[in-house]
């Protein structure tokens, strides 16, 4: 049987800032009681919604940060349907209004993703590319010399590729990581099924214990680059 923390770490859930069903005092209530450490709030957005989302994610973030209620809140957010040739001012302007991290939404089989998006993403430096679908074998490669994170996805149709984004990851020592994409209630797995999510991606325990390990090692990071003495 998988063995675990507990604890979740996931850099990928939406709110009612884009196609959640939750505020995010919602969101993070219900993070709370599914045993999350690290709830990364990353509401779809484009070059037209950036600067309206993301001081409230950041203000979400402060805010509960400041209550010490023992769940770090991470404001991020996913770029969503940008066209390729925009995408590196996408993800800078993110990081110019305040995202701790930028999320790509990848190629994924489920939405009429503009091809070569993935390829933007990593070119672009996005932390992850989320849901990349059949990605290919040189963009794999291209994430693991970029450090740019692949998804396993535990959100259903978008997870239809998780096997091929696993296998790919380990032939070419890509760096997985979960996100759940959350969007409404059941969509936050606690820590139990979503190492069963990996698990049925084709991973072996070893690497889902890594894939979960990265996710607080991110978060780790982000605390360390951001936060002075204490998290923002």
């Amino acid at each position: 049987m998988p063995t675990h923390t507990g604890e979740m770490y996931d850099f990928h859930t939406h709110t009612i800032l884009s196609d959640g069903a939750f505020t995010p005092a919602e969101s993070v209530r219900r993070a709370q009681v599914a045993g999350y450490r690290y709830l990364g709030i990353a509401d779809h957005s484009d070059l037209a919604t950036l600067s309206v989302q993301m001081p409230q994610v950041v203000r979400v973030a402060e805010a509960e940060n400041r209550s010490g209620s023992g769940l770090t809140v991470f404001p991020g957010t996913e770029i969503t349907h940008v066209r390729p040739d925009q995408m590196a001012e996408a993800v800078a302007l993110a990081r110019q209004l305040g995202a701790w991290f930028v999320v790509v939404h990848g190629e994924t089989l489920m939405e009429p993703v503009a091809p070569g998006t993935n390829r933007a993403a990593i070119l672009a430096g996005a932390d992850i590319l989320a849901h990349p679908g059949l990605i290919t074998r040189e963009e794999v490669a291209l994430a693991a010399e970029r450090g740019v994170k692949l998804e396993i996805s535990g959100k259903r149709g978008h997870n239809v590729a998780n096997g091929h984004v696993a296998r790919l990851a380990r032939e070419c020592g890509a760096t997985l990581i979960f996100g759940s994409d959350a969007h409404t209630v059941g969509d936050m797995p606690t820590r139990s099924f979503a190492e069963k999510i990996a698990l049925a991606a084709g991973l072996d325990q070893e690497d889902v214990d890594h894939l979960f390990a990265t996710g607080r090692e991110f978060g780790e990071g982000m605390i360390a680059r951001y936060s002075s003495g204490t998290v923002r």
